[in-house]
């Protein structure tokens, strides 16, 4: 035991000689505000779920195919968002706890059950934080910043008690004419 005692005191000393308390101070700083930064650097996230957290659906109407819950569903043409199919609404209604923005763009998509062209209006559900599920962005009949009722771009939850923004809808508002 003696041999330890005097290895750790001269250890301790030879340290306490080459070194001084604001050195000390500098690299525990330094350390801490290292340490605290770690949060800060770029790390792979998933953005989204993976598909087997979200199980196909349907929409049960034969002449509404598809599955809501995926970018590919017919009535998603034009929308830019998180599909609040997959964040406890559907495909038309908000998920609880949030409001759907009474601004509006729109866009124009074919029912490939029908054939026919439908006016389709893209409401934001605002109140809650993002989503952050089924992320989808088609740009299809997408216009300029300048026809605003026409551009996905825009953060739509203006008009709503609290412009957070959670999912995007795609409601029907009937067939398009030519």
């Amino acid at each position: 035991m003696p041999f330890f005692d005097k290895l750790a005191e001269t250890t301790t000393r030879g340290i306490a000689r080459r070194s001084s308390r604001r050195g000390f101070l500098g690299v525990l700083g330094a350390a801490l505000a290292g340490t605290a930064g770690l949060p800060l650097l770029p790390v792979a996230r998933a953005s989204t779920a993976p598909a087997s957290e979200v199980p196909p659906q349907s929409t049960g109407n034969p002449m509404d195919p598809g599955d809501p819950t995926t970018c590919d569903y017919w009535r998603y043409c034009g929308i830019d968002g998180f599909l609040c199919s997959c964040c406890g609404g559907s495909q038309n209604a908000c998920p609880p706890g949030t409001e759907m923005s009474p601004l509006t763009w729109v866009g124009t998509c074919r029912n490939p059950a029908d054939g026919l062209n439908y006016v389709i209006s893209y409401n934001d559900c605002c109140g809650k934080s993002s989503c952050g599920r089924c992320i989808c962005n088609r740009n299809e009949d997408d216009r300029p910043v300048y026809r605003p009722s026409a551009n996905n771009d825009i953060d739509w939850c203006i008009g709503t008690s609290n412009n957070v923004y959670n999912c995007s809808t795609a409601v029907i508002l009937g067939l398009a004419t030519e």
